[in-house]
């Protein structure tokens, strides 16, 4: 047999190896191993090879299969170097290995048996933080030139604009205190946020909002106690939330163009063309809308162990000017259109509701089941929940015109500019029984809305010029709509009970038996068994959004006589310098809770404010040709002056945290047309 064979070989090598060392080369080998001589005498293991050898063992034919039948353990067949104790210790740990159930291996040394006082509580991990930062950002400059006649007109300087879009800006601050709240990922930058935002919301409780310095305010409402599923528009409280279709202006050359009819029917015009022009400067659309709906962690019962910070704000602002310049002869004409002004709006609404799970009832009556049996999952630190949306619209359409009628058809766009924000979140998060957190929560929402409107236009009418015209500067409109809805706990937070610190307790010693407590809580009643989530530091739950929308559209067009058609009294001309959209719309939904109780150990700190305002300033500034002066930002990094000069300072320019798109280059590529 190869087993007898190979078990000689090795018994033959064994003890006659001898190993020597070559110290000069370093190395080591082996002596070749020298058989007995032919006198000497017979080894033992030689008389294998006898020819009276014989073997009781059958041989068989290759079979890949494995068998194996175990036999019993016995544990003195160890090593005796483990057995180093009396009999007696010996026998009371076999004992204790019977009293435990514990089952022995089959095979092994028993030094693999590992004894326990008691079994240990298996923890899971639980789901991680989610953080979303989104900043969004359109810049468009649009001032166009236009010149329909063959004479000679000098551009206009439209740097005025901006620079009274920037004093409204600082004029609306007064009304969105929270719009500087800087972007963090920290547990400390969000208490920080709280912290400020409780500051401000007890300074007006105290001593009132502060009134703006400036301006026509049209009204200037702040509240710290606002009304669940209450409606407020403008500062006054109404049952209905306007209807955003219902304001929305007559964008004319700039809207879409419907669906082509997919009838046969032709579509060829005979009729001579007219003598008209319609000229659309304005009609620009500006629309934020951001939505987040986040759940967090699904928990019918939360417990808090620290404190619990609750805190909703929404600031709305709006300035805006309009005061158009119409010339008298137009403004004699019978052909012109009433002047419908500016629509501005600030929408608010806070709801709450609880959550309603649905239910099937049992008319069978059975006796009511608790848990017995519970599966822990374990996060260690804080936990953050954090959506952050920026959204901001910089847009100059400042066009200046000479139009005149040429005998036909004539339409002119310069406007009709469309920018857009959309940014949209839904947040699902796992779903657990019980969440217990160990330290303090922050639910922080907070919106705030800014809309600004540089709409003063001048229309003017050279001489001879047939005053029949349409003008239409006004019908603009400014939306702000913010909502921020609650579902969680309708009643008070419940006091914490005993058996939740103790269920706390148990977790962290690791006790995998299940608190008598909670299997008599009335929120468990019908529960087999409880999936429980412990967080182990704080938990935030912060949205914010803010929505900032620039508009300027001061426009300067004259009408100059035709000189193609001198006289044809008959042209119809329709100026339309207005128009524009200002629209921002958030709206959050944050779900706290999917059940009726949240058990609370610290102090609840709930806070809720309300700030709108609105501003229309008067603004008289004259439009300026265009010389060689050169803009502020040119001259800032052209000036060549002596440093050492008594009339020079240190400029700083400070372009904000990281909105790199102050240096964006404008979109429209053609910025002048000369026809």
């Amino acid at each position: 047999m190869h087993i007898e064979k190979i078990s000689e070989i090795i018994a033959h090598f064994i003890g006659l190896f001898e190993m020597t060392t070559d110290e000069m080369r370093l190395r080591t080998n082996y002596a070749e191993g020298a058989g007995p001589g032919a006198d000497g005498p017979a080894l033992p293991d030689q008389d294998a090879f006898t020819a009276a050898f014989s073997s009781d063992l059958q041989l068989k034919d290759y079979d890949p299969g494995i068998i194996y039948k175990s036999g019993s353990y016995e544990i003195e067949f160890g090593p005796a170097r483990h057995f180093g104790r009396v009999f007696e210790e010996s026998l009371e740990k076999l004992a204790a290995i019977a009293g435990k159930d514990i089952p022995l291996p089959h095979f092994g040394d028993p030094t693999d048996i590992v004894l326990t006082d008691e079994p240990e509580l298996t923890v899971f991990a639980g789901p991680g933080s989610a953080i979303s930062h989104v900043l969004q950002v359109n810049v468009l400059y649009d001032d166009d030139y236009l010149d329909m006649t063959d004479g000679v007109h000098p551009l206009r300087d439209t740097s005025f604009v901006i620079e009274r879009l920037a004093d409204f800006s600082t004029e609306a601050e007064i009304f969105t205190p929270f719009a500087s709240l800087h972007r963090t990922d920290t547990y400390d930058g969000a208490l920080k946020i709280a912290e400020d935002l409780e500051s401000y919301i007890q300074n007006s409780k105290d001593s009132g909002p502060a009134s703006p310095s400036s301006g026509d305010a049209t009204h200037d409402f702040s509240t710290t106690a606002p009304k669940n599923d209450t409606v407020y528009v403008n500062g006054e409280e109404t049952t209905d939330i306007p209807v955003l279709d219902d304001f929305l202006p007559d964008r004319g050359l700039a809207k879409l163009q419907e669906e082509p009819d997919d009838s046969s029917t032709s579509v060829e015009q005979t009729d001579p063309s007219g003598n008209s022009l319609d000229v659309t400067a304005g009609a620009n659309l500006l629309v934020n809308v951001a939505s987040v709906i986040n759940t967090g962690v699904i928990a019918s019962v939360t417990a808090v162990m620290g404190n619990y910070h609750q805190i909703d704000a929404i600031s709305q602002a709006f300035v805006y000017s309009d005061n158009d310049e119409i010339a008298s002869t137009l403004h004699s004409s019978g052909h012109s259109a009433d002047d419908a002004g500016t629509v501005a709006k600030n929408i608010a609404l806070f709801e709450h509701s609880t959550f309603e799970a649905s239910s099937h009832a049992d008319n069978d009556a059975v006796e009511p089941t608790f848990p017995n049996s519970w599966r822990v999952s374990v996060i260690d630190g804080d936990v953050s929940f954090v959506q952050w949306i920026e959204q901001y619209h910089f847009v100059t359409d400042n066009d200046t015109m000479t139009v005149t009628t040429s005998g036909s058809e004539a339409t002119v766009l310069t406007g009709g500019n469309t920018s857009i924000n959309f940014s949209s979140f839904f947040g699902m998060g796992m779903q657990y029984d019980l969440v217990i957190i160990g330290g303090n929560v922050l639910d922080i929402n907070s919106i705030t809305q800014i809309s600004l409107l540089y709409d003063n236009d001048w229309v003017r009418a050279e001489d001879s010029v047939d005053p029949g015209a349409d003008i239409q500067t006004g019908n603009n409109l400014l939306w702000n709509f913010a909502s921020i809805h609650n579902v969680g706990t309708d009643s008070p937070f419940a006091a914490m009970p005993d058996y939740m610190a103790a269920t706390q307790k148990a977790i962290e010693d690791r006790d995998p038996n299940m608190p008598e407590g909670l299997s008599f809580d009335v929120n468990f009643q019908g529960y087999a068994g409880l999936n429980v989530l412990y967080i182990t530091g704080n938990l935030y739950d912060m949205t914010i959004i803010k929505q900032v929308s620039i508009l300027g559209d001061s426009d300067d067009l004259t009408q100059a006589a035709s000189t193609i058609l001198e006289n044809n009294p008959d042209a119809t001309v329709t100026i339309d310098t207005g128009s524009n959209a200002v629209v921002n719309i958030a709206e959050i939904v944050d779900y706290d809770s999917f059940g009726q109780t949240t058990y609370l150990a610290g102090q609840l700190y709930s806070d809720a404010i309300l700030i709108q305002g609105g501003l229309v300033e008067h603004d008289t500034t004259q439009p300026q040709p265009a010389g060689d002066r050169l803009a502020n930002e040119v001259i800032a990094f052209l000036d060549n002056d002596d440093p050492a000069g008594g009339d020079c300072a240190d400029g700083v320019i400070n372009a904000g945290n990281d909105y790199s798109w102050s240096s964006a280059h404008p979109a429209d590529v053609m910025q002048a047309m000369v026809a």
